[in-house]
């Protein structure tokens, strides 16, 4: 009977750890957003220019919208305009 105990336990430890590491995960990734959000929103109001790292890709442009949790819209001279969702940007390069 004792190891019975010891395997609901240690379960029970297991199961605790777990949901704390993916409420930390959901949290940064949600600080991630914001932060890029803050970013692209710096660089719409200051009219440069940024490089978005999406799936192993640079894009670049300049920040024309942004679409809070949804997207944002980037004004490219080889593009003309490109909408990227902000839950797929890597990373933001900006000056």
């Amino acid at each position: 009977m004792p190891i019975s105990n010891f395997r609901a336990r240690t379960a029970r430890h297991l199961l605790a750890a777990l949901t704390l590491s993916l409420a930390a995960g959901a949290a940064s990734a949600t600080d991630a957003t914001r932060g890029i959000e803050q970013g692209l929103a710096a660089a719409q109001q200051d009219k440069r220019g940024v490089t978005l790292y999406v799936a192993g890709q640079a894009i670049g442009g300049a920040v024309t919208r942004i679409e809070p949790g949804l997207w944002v819209e980037l004004k490219s001279q080889a593009f003309g305009k490109i909408i990227v969702r902000l839950d797929r940007i890597d990373g933001i390069a900006a000056p």
